[in-house]
């Protein structure tokens, strides 16, 4: 699957000055896990919903219809194919009215290379700056009626630039689509028209080391390049 790894090597304030909004105290109080550089499905991570655009909310990773009768579908839907969007009625009624969009600095994809070992490679702007993909999200009640929010990443075809690293690739917004992908006056059509491949211009992959496999793995030297001898070496 894909995107199925991310990091945001930023802090609350980076994220509040990059778009308009502010986090929540609260929330900030209950989860606070940023930075991160192995975000991970079902984790808490911050993200920004139609419905509420001035403030940053911690939604969990996988999401969680509110007709699901328990959260472990969550672990099966983090990611909705931009594709088949309108064909499910779910994911057409979120499409509709449960939009958002979630901040990374980066993702990582496994590339197949000989013998058929797979190679993580970390995928992000140039200039290092944050973006935000578009997502759908949803609220579900647990037995305890407690309500958890979740949140899943749309996917696409890539650009010609990752094509060779993997067959798809996050909804990338540019920067102008942002605030349109929240406005709930926009059609279902239109919202459609604003997932394009990114230009590969944007973006730089590099390899990084394989710890990246381990979700437990978390620091800073995940997301470090790789040089080729210690490439050649570990594959």
């Amino acid at each position: 699957f894909m995107c199925g790894r991310g990091s945001l090597n930023k802090v609350e304030k980076d994220l509040e000055k990059r778009f308009n909004a502010t986090f929540y105290s609260d929330d900030l109080e209950r989860y606070n896990p940023l930075p991160t550089f192995n975000l991970a499905p079902t984790q808490w991570h911050p993200v920004i919903t139609q419905h509420d655009p001035q403030y940053f909310q911690y939604f969990k990773w996988g999401l969680i219809p509110s007709w699901s009768k328990d959260h472990k579908i969550g672990s099966k839907l983090i990611n909705a194919r931009v594709e088949g969007l309108i064909e499910k009625p779910f994911f057409k009624s979120a499409l509709k009215d449960r939009r958002c969009i979630i901040p990374l600095d980066g993702f990582y994809e496994w590339k197949v290379v000989a013998n058929k070992i797979k190679k993580p490679y970390r995928i992000r702007f140039k200039d290092d700056s944050i973006f935000f993909v578009a997502g759908l999200y949803d609220q579900w009640k647990n037995e305890k009626a407690e309500i958890i929010h979740s949140f899943t990443i749309i996917t696409q075809k890539p650009n010609p630039y990752l094509s060779s690293i993997h067959d798809r690739m996050p909804a990338i917004l540019q920067r102008e689509q942002e605030s349109l992908w929240l406005d709930p006056l926009i059609s279902l059509e239109q919202s459609l028209q604003l997932i394009t491949p990114l230009a590969g211009d944007y973006l730089d992959a590099y390899p990084v080391s394989d710890a990246v496999n381990q979700v437990k793995n978390n620091n800073a030297s995940l997301i470090e390049k790789l040089d080729e001898s210690d490439s050649q070496s570990l594959f």
